[in-house]
């Protein structure tokens, strides 16, 4: 099959996105729009010049662009409008299902409230699914760079919020901050009966992803490209039969991967490893879930196959209800016929 009519299949595809930062979705002109509602000051003056910015080379320019963003996030109506933007635009794509991360701390550091931040959010996605049947998991994430007393403090201003948070989640700067810092506060959170996911093996080291495995006993690893690194991690992690949320445009944006034509993904499907494609960033690193899809079939390779097996995984390794799993996996079945 050409790929042009893998560039089809893929754009028709039911689609589930597992590692999406809502904040990650902020485009320069939503970004303005809010400033100047609130009467934030950007260090941009114009759309352009912002939009300038998001061309950079490693993961902290990003995460320095991507923290003055959340500056202008004020108001529950804010977080809202940037959510509802991101699922309407997913939406246009025939993602079917959302699990997506916030990042609280980043907020409350601000002054915003918890309530008002996961309150915009959480109404978004109700209204998506009122509105298109599109599903969710709403998943908490703590910012690594910051202490475990600060996550704990995090927890205790979301415990009245719990029916509305499905998982908790370890994102920022990996290296220097492994998994193992935080395994009393991820204890707590599995104890509350919470799913547990971490950011492992994006730039940090293998043993990072052992420690995402055995210290905190992930459900499932963020990124894991470095888990390809060593061959008792791969068995380890087939054997728990644990989710790869991959973000291949991401990689490229951060220079994780050189090259699109080198990225692993087809490297870990061929391991046996249940890769799924998603954009993590999608405003700041040049796509949406599409977009991904076809800078694979561009420039890696993919084959027909390979594809339907990325988006097997994705519904089957999503936190969805079985009952949707298999209406969704009978619509990918019979496209792909």
């Amino acid at each position: 099959m050409d790929a042009n009519s893998l560039i089809s299949l893929a754009k028709k595809m039911p689609k589930t996105e597992l590692h999406l930062h809502i904040e990650g979705t902020f485009e320069p002109e939503q970004m303005f729009a809010i400033a100047q509602r609130n009467q934030v000051e950007l260090t941009y003056k114009t759309v352009d010049e912002l939009r300038e910015a998001y061309q950079f080379t490693q993961l902290q320019d990003f995460l320095d662009l991507y923290y003055q963003g959340m500056s202008v996030l004020l108001h529950e109506a804010d977080f809202y409008d940037l959510t509802m933007a991101y699922l309407t635009k997913v939406h246009s794509e025939n993602v079917v299902h959302v699990e997506i991360f916030f990042d609280p701390q980043g907020h409350l550091s601000r002054g915003v409230p918890f309530d008002v931040q996961i309150n915009g959010i959480h109404k978004a996605l109700k209204d998506a699914e009122a509105k298109w049947g599109m599903t969710s998991k709403l998943i908490m994430s703590f910012l690594r760079h910051l202490s475990e007393v600060s996550a704990f403090e995090t927890l205790e201003f979301a415990k009245p919020f719990l029916p509305s948070i499905d998982g908790v989640g370890l994102d920022s700067s990996e290296v220097g901050h492994p998994p193992e810092k935080f395994a009393n506060v991820f204890k707590a959170c599995r104890d509350l009966g919470l799913k547990i996911t971490a950011h492992a093996g994006e730039e940090g080291p293998p043993e990072y992803v052992w420690q995402a495995l055995d210290v905190i006993n992930v459900d499932r690893i963020d990124h894991g490209n470095r888990a390809l690194e060593d061959e008792n991690l791969i068995s380890e992690i087939k054997k728990r039969g644990l989710a790869l949320t991959v973000c291949p445009l991401s990689n490229l944006k951060l220079c994780v991967v050189k090259d699109m034509k080198e990225h692993p993904i087809r490297t870990m499907l061929q391991q046996g490893l249940k890769a799924t494609v998603n954009s993590d960033d999608p405003a700041y690193f040049g796509g949406y879930m599409n977009d991904n899809y076809i800078a694979l079939i561009e420039k890696s390779g993919i084959t027909k196959q390979e594809l339907l097996q990325l988006a097997i995984n994705g519904i089957e390794l999503s936190w969805m209800d079985e009952s949707q799993k298999t209406t969704h996996l009978e619509q990918l079945e019979s496209l792909f016929q």
